[in-house]
């Protein structure tokens, strides 16, 4: 999908929200990890980063895709993202997010960068 097909949309789910908007990650304790993602972008870049305890905690309870339909407005993603086994190891279920994220960010930011590997 390009960009002109998405319309404002690819916008609006790709732009900044505000720091106390944005996605927060914890331990299953509550205990803030530091990092926060305030874009689809930065949620994958911190993806990559945080403790995968903290993934092994959000992914099964849904809050990644919470935030990401309810707070950027990306239905598309969040639907993609309920498909991943919740069996998997925190390495690999961390790999599996990471290529639906990324394949969801060339999506949107249209075609010129549909060529750019992920």
């Amino acid at each position: 999908m390009s960009q002109e097909i998405l319309g404002p949309n690819a916008s609006k789910i790709l732009a900044s929200v505000q720091f106390e908007h944005g996605f927060h990650f914890t331990t299953k304790d509550g205990v803030y990890t530091g990092l926060t993602a305030i874009s689809l972008a930065e949620f994958a870049s911190k993806i990559e980063i945080v403790d995968v305890d903290s993934i092994l905690f959000h992914y099964p309870r849904g809050d990644f895709q919470k935030w990401i339909e309810d707070t950027l407005g990306d239905t598309e993603l969040a639907n993609r993202l309920c498909f991943v086994k919740t069996n998997l190891s925190g390495e690999q279920l961390r790999k599996e997010l990471l290529k639906i994220i990324k394949k969801r960010l060339i999506e949107l930011k249209g075609p010129q960068l549909s060529r750019i590997s992920t």
